[in-house]
């Protein structure tokens, strides 16, 4: 069976089995995933289907992963949303509704919502990473994929001088082969960003200030809110809306702040 076969089976599918003990042995026999709570079959499979079922390739993006939360502390310590609901009630950041004609989830930032004297971008990158927890759980997401929508506008010196070099260059870790998750396309709207890898650079599409019919070449009009050109709930709404989300993902969440400080017997 293909890669592309693999990806559509149910979670639960006798099918995929092979691959996820398969991935399970090689990451117990991984000195630097010792500390991780948890091999279950949902959180193996998130790695098996962004790498394509390629065990080996699953294995790297999980010491990856293991290695950037090692690494970023100060992001990946507090998954909490609470500890960002300000932010969060700026209608900053969403998760629109609908998914896209291909079913990839559609994220939306609104730069200028973000207040760089309130909000670090330590801060801001922990509700990313928060939302990316979360979607990732999701079969769909996990086949499909994910498109951001970056609204720039209002972008100034003060945010930029929260963007050092050593968090972009976190984020790009990320975005590029640290999380499980594929990242199928970016829309820049007023302001284009500097910090991103090739491999996510290929994916960019910049829409300027004038973007609302540029956009609906991407996206069916349900998908986005009016105040982007679509037909869809308003920005409020489907912040409110995702915000609630994460609030309700609270509890799941806070396993993560603790990710690596219980380790897994070798027998299990």
């Amino acid at each position: 069976m293909n890669p592309p076969e693999l990806t559509e089976l149910a979670d639960e599918s006798e099918e995929l089995v092979p691959y996820v003990s398969s991935l399970r042995r090689a990451a117990l026999q991984a000195p630097e995933l010792t500390g991780v709570r948890a091999l279950s079959h949902g959180f193996l499979l998130k790695f098996l289907r962004a790498r394509d079922f390629d065990v080996e390739l699953a294995l790297k993006l999980l010491l990856n992963y293991q290695r950037w939360r090692r690494d970023s502390p100060e992001i990946s310590s507090c998954l909490s949303p609470v500890s960002v609901l300000g932010l969060l009630r700026e209608d900053y950041h969403s998760v629109l509704p609908l998914r896209d004609h291909s079913g990839s989830r559609v994220l939306l930032y609104r730069i200028g919502q973000w207040n760089p004297k309130d909000w670090s971008a330590i801060q801001v990158f922990r509700v990313s990473l928060m939302t990316s927890e979360v979607i990732a759980r999701e079969t769909q997401t996990q086949r499909r994929g994910l498109k951001v929508i970056f609204d720039l506008q209002g972008w100034c010196l003060g945010h930029a001088l929260q963007v050092t070099p050593s968090l972009a260059r976190k984020i790009s870790s990320v975005l590029s082969d640290a999380f499980p998750l594929k990242v199928r396309g970016i829309h820049l709207l007023n302001v284009p960003l500097p910090f991103l890898p090739d491999k996510i650079r290929q994916r960019i599409h910049v829409h300027g200030s004038d973007y609302t019919d540029s956009l609906l070449d991407f996206f069916s009009a349900p998908v986005l809110p009016l105040e982007y050109g679509g037909e869809g709930p308003s920005i409020q709404e489907v912040c409110q809306a995702w915000t609630n989300q994460l609030l309700q993902s609270e509890r799941s969440l806070l396993p993560q702040m603790t990710y690596c400080t219980i380790q897994l017997p070798k027998n299990v």
